[in-house]
């Protein structure tokens, strides 16, 4: 199954009541801080939203969960890997998503055999505090040369103005976080995102 090209994260189910009926087809729930039973409580609320607007639930970090609840995907970032039970993934036919921040973790990453690589921050974040400087556009077509016919999900500073470019440098999907989360009409920017994408 193709994964769409717009790719946005949200850290509370609550975003996807919201903007799933707009049309998002691929989306991500970064809960972050909550007690187990919270996050348990945002993905099947999540999980039950994706089924109904058809899209696609990639869940971050709780793999466990994701197991539990017949997910179809978790993205994990580095130091996730070192816990997580990728075979126990590939067993229950959950699909992968990996985090790459340089030549050292794309290496790493592509012995686990992802359904697709992230690259970041490519633009200045204001989202996370990281070792890693912008990545630039250059970097987005060493790593889809580098990586062939596996998805190259573009995150970090995105705009709907960039789009465009990032997509023309070799990415294949773009993920977005604070372009409408912090944005005055996030619905407005959606459809904006939507329209540039497709």
């Amino acid at each position: 199954m193709k994964l769409d090209r717009f790719y946005p994260i949200f850290d509370d189910s609550s975003w996807l009541e919201r903007l799933l009926p707009l049309g998002v087809k691929l989306v991500q729930i970064r809960v972050k801080d909550k007690s187990i039973y919270d996050v348990r409580e945002q993905l099947i609320h999540a999980r039950e939203l994706c089924k109904t607007y058809n899209s696609t639930l990639i869940v971050n970090d709780y793999w466990e969960l994701a197991i539990e609840l017949e997910c179809d995907w978790v993205h994990l970032g580095q130091e996730d890997l070192d816990e997580a039970d990728i075979g126990a993934l590939k067993k229950h036919g959950v699909k992968l998503g990996l985090s790459t921040h340089d030549q050292d973790e794309l290496d790493r990453a592509l012995t686990f055999e992802p359904d697709y690589i992230a690259l970041g921050p490519v633009y200045p974040t204001i989202l996370k505090k990281m070792k890693w400087h912008e990545q630039g556009l250059p970097r987005v077509t060493e790593w889809k040369k580098y990586i062939g016919d596996i998805p190259l999900v573009a995150i970090g500073g995105m705009t709907v103005e960039r789009t465009e470019g990032v997509f023309e440098a070799g990415a294949d999907i773009i993920s977005v976080v604070t372009d409408i989360t912090l944005n005055k009409s996030p619905e407005k920017r959606v459809k904006n995102w939507i329209d540039a994408t497709r």
